[in-house]
């Protein structure tokens, strides 16, 4: 994945709901209605999406909303409605996919390492009809996911993986795959990391120099 500079002026902030694109709203409202009568669910994927629209100029513009959509969608799959395998990425993603979501669906099917769970379930190759992207929004994706808490309360990343193996316990499948994927997991948030500490730097010099010119 190639570095890239920080997407606009400043550190990034929150997103204007309002503003959102069609997609956007389209996903927080299927997210909704498919995830509200889950409780705590919803509540979590309430938090991730807030988390990547704050975050969502550390991508290119066009693909801000996609990021968003994402998060709204990324825990979709654990809708009643939707649970064909009983494995969320890959249910979330091809309801996504058969909608005409192409790229929105890959992003839901790979999120937060799925493709380790995916292999100890059996489902790598059902996994792999979706395109798994290496890119600053995927990374923007499972950092939202990976610093939001089940209550949808922000936490951070190590608290987030403790949380769900005590929840699962050691022999779950989950904890081990989570286990497993835990390098490339903390990986991708130390790159969001990164990029937010240079555009927090680009501001300030930006700030500082302002005061010198004047």
């Amino acid at each position: 994945m190639k570095p890239c500079k920080c997407q606009g002026d400043a550190v990034p902030t929150q997103t204007n709901g309002d503003r959102l694109t069609p997609l956007s709203q389209w996903a927080r409202g299927e997210a909704e209605r498919l995830l509200a009568p889950l409780g705590r669910r919803w509540a979590h994927t309430q938090g991730v999406a807030a988390t990547a629209s704050a975050l969502a100029s550390l991508v290119a513009p066009a693909e801000r909303d996609v990021a968003v959509a994402a998060a709204w969608l990324h825990d979709g799959g654990y809708a009643p409605s939707l649970a064909a395998t009983g494995f969320h990425p890959l249910d979330g993603a091809r309801y996504v996919h058969a909608l005409g979501h192409v790229r929105l669906a890959g992003l839901i099917a790979h999120h937060t390492g799925a493709r380790y769970e995916a292999k100890r379930r059996g489902l790598a190759a059902e996994l792999d009809e979706f395109e798994e992207e290496h890119s600053h929004l995927a990374d923007l994706v499972t950092y939202a996911d990976l610093t939001t808490g089940p209550g949808g309360l922000p936490v951070n990343p190590g608290q987030r993986l403790a949380e769900v193996a005590q929840r699962y316990g050691p022999d779950h499948v989950v904890t081990q795959a989570l286990a497993e994927g835990r390098p490339a997991l903390l990986g991708a948030v130390g790159r969001v990391e990164s990029r937010l500490s240079q555009c927090a730097a680009a501001a300030l010099g930006r700030r500082l120099i302002g005061a010198g010119a004047s």
